[in-house]
């Protein structure tokens, strides 16, 4: 069997990669691998985004969690991170998201929060894994279903508690929804901190998550911005673990930029722990710079929150994120949060009076080329040598001026190049070029 968690939870196309018979029998085998850590039976607080493949899976998966003996807490379309948020709220000992963030509404997903708050080991995962493959087994009597029609409403009072006093008040923000887990909850928060909001793809329908929208089309939300002439635009993605940013001009501001704003600002306020911050291997050659003339180290990790937030755990890191918009602020989230970040980005701004491209401006951030390659075959790109030799070229070429960076993504299947340079065309140059050399390699 091929292997089912990703660096994400379990993800790819509903029906074929992820059917309702997969569903029921993680849950299953995640009531018996949790019950190694339990005394009594497992409880699961369930969350999902707007796709119309969502209530079979989650009807699959509670099949399969009580009928093993787990208990399970529905609390219907919530953000990723308001799954985490409410496991710990309600003790339980995991938390499960049916979502699969910024794919489009054909895909979805399944991940899995511990009771703390983070996402389960590679070990649990594995133990699942192993109780999928065995395919029988539970612990005993079946378990009960609960809703939690409150469940929404405690986390909004969460997010706008983050802002600890700050007030938007005056700020005309537009949110695009990404017509999904945001869509309600976003809108609402940023109006009780006293923004006049402008909602725009906030019409889930099942079928529309992420088309043409959200965190993975910043420019929509920016051009908006313009034509209402509001102060900023956020951009959530389907599940709103993300978000990325919009200037009065139009500008778009990714997360490398509310990184280095947000780490500036505590390390001033003597808030940043151990004067350090966590950022992926993507980290923008600009936010590296800044760092280092402020006197803040920084520490790499793989592409990925999960690893972020690993990186954080091991260095007692109290903020960390990468440049699509995952941003962790360990003192209010255990996770991505994208409300969270776009609450303390805001009120950053607002508390400063300045403007959100001000606070963009704090790091220059150098031309950066991004090319997301289909292939056949993304699981050979460790040993097509004839790619690793055309970066090595593009490094030479580069020298100290610039950077490469060619990776398999993790959750689909796709080779993405990263390639900054001193100016956008010789970026786009050898970005070209080396994706050209990965379609001829991986099919």
């Amino acid at each position: 069997m091929r292997r089912l968690f990703g660096t994400d939870g379990v993800r790819g196309a509903f029906g074929r990669d992820l059917t309702t018979d997969l569903a029921r029998e993680l849950g299953r085998a995640a009531v018996v691998a949790l019950a190694r850590y339990e005394r009594g039976e497992p409880t699961f607080v369930i969350g999902r985004d707007t796709r119309a493949s969502g209530e079979p899976l989650e009807t699959a998966l509670v099949e399969g969690i009580t009928g093993a003996g787990g208990d399970v807490y529905l609390a219907g379309v919530e953000p990723t991170p308001a799954i985490a948020f409410l496991t710990t709220g309600l003790s339980a000992s995991s938390g499960i998201v049916i979502s699969a963030s910024h794919n489009p509404p054909s895909d979805n997903g399944i991940k899995f929060f511990g009771p703390l708050g983070f996402k389960l080991s590679d070990e649990i995962e594995a133990e699942i894994e192993s109780e999928v493959t065995r395919g029988d087994g539970g612990i005993g009597r079946p378990g009960q279903v609960r809703a939690l029609p409150e469940a929404g409403p405690d986390y909004i009072d969460h997010v706008v508690g983050t802002a600890e006093g700050a007030r938007l008040n005056g700020m005309r923000v537009v949110v695009d929804c990404a017509n999904g887990a945001a869509s309600v909850v976003a809108p609402e928060a940023f109006r009780r901190l006293g923004a006049e909001v402008f909602p725009i793809f906030a019409a889930p329908n099942g079928s529309n998550i992420n088309m043409g929208c959200g965190a993975l089309h910043p420019e929509v939300v920016a051009a908006q911005v313009k034509a209402v002439g509001a102060d900023a635009g956020v951009a959530h993605d389907g599940d709103a673990d993300r978000a990325l940013f919009a200037d009065a001009e139009g500008n778009v501001i990714d997360g490398d930029q509310v990184l280095a704003a947000c780490a500036l600002s505590m390390k001033e306020e003597g808030k940043l722990a151990g004067d350090l911050v966590v950022t992926t291997v993507m980290a923008n050659l600009g936010f590296h710079a800044a760092m280092k003339e402020a006197g803040i180290r920084v520490v790499p990790a793989p592409v990925g929150d999960r690893y972020v937030l690993e990186q954080m755990q091991e260095h007692g890191a109290v903020l960390g994120g990468e440049q699509s918009g995952h941003v962790i602020f360990r003192r209010h989230a255990t996770t991505g949060d994208g409300l969270i970040t776009a609450v303390q980005f805001l009120s950053l701004a607002s508390r400063d009076g300045v403007s959100v491209a001000d606070l963009a401006g704090r790091m220059r951030r150098f031309p950066q080329v991004l090319r997301n390659v289909e292939v056949a075959r993304k699981e050979s790109l460790d040993e097509a040598s004839e790619v690793w030799e055309a970066v090595r070229a593009s490094e030479v070429a580069l020298d100290d001026t610039g950077r490469v960076l060619v990776r398999a993504s993790g959750t689909e299947p796709l080779v993405r190049v990263m390639v900054e340079a001193e100016t956008e065309e010789i970026a786009r140059g050898h970005a070209d070029a080396l994706a050209e050399r990965i379609r001829a390699a991986l099919g």
